[in-house]
């Protein structure tokens, strides 16, 4: 059994594909493809952890049935009541992870400060689109980051050595300045 993370998939949501410049020439599209690509990824007996933003309220339950592995929401703020509804094995505002020795605390939102953080538990987000990828110790893992395919913990650590420090960190976690 794997673990795989994705954010914002937003499937169904014409308006996210032209306002993100997604390049798929419409929203049918581009459910088909990212329901593809989780699908060469994701197992039945894998977790797959959808951080929030799932899908609109006219193709969220057929696209649920289409995707493969366990699956597990993290509430977003366009997560409707029909959405919350579906047979997820679990929802959550904020949940931590242990996936292979490593911890992650998922929530939507990118946060300041999290569980274990100073422990070398990364915070998983989405929310922000492209915007922002994150910092060592948090890592957006939202669809139009990660060519609209969920990621592994593997994955996710590579990235994350590769990006700068959050400059809030030392400054909440009361560590002194350099």
């Amino acid at each position: 059994m794997a673990h795989w993370y994705t954010a914002d998939t937003h499937f169904g949501d014409d308006g996210i594909r032209v306002f993100f410049g997604r390049p798929f020439v419409n929203s049918d599209r581009m459910d088909g493809e990212m329901v593809n690509r989780i699908a060469a990824r994701v197992k039945t007996d894998d977790d797959l952890w959808v951080v929030g933003d799932f899908a609109a309220t006219d193709t969220a339950a057929r696209i649920f049935e289409a995707l493969p592995g366990r699956k597990h929401l993290v509430r977003g703020n366009h997560d409707p009541d029909e959405v919350l509804r579906l047979p997820w094995v679990s929802v959550h505002d904020l949940v931590e992870v242990q996936d292979g020795g490593q911890g992650f605390v998922l929530c939507h939102y990118p946060l300041l400060t999290w569980n274990g953080g100073r422990d070398g538990a990364i915070n998983l987000f989405g929310h922000v689109h492209d915007r922002w990828r994150g910092a060592d110790n948090q890592v957006n893992i939202g669809a139009d980051l990660w060519d609209f395919a969920p990621v592994s913990r593997d994955e996710i650590l590579r990235r994350a050595v590769c990006l700068p420090e959050n400059s809030m960190w030392r400054a909440v976690e009361g560590e002194a300045p350099d």
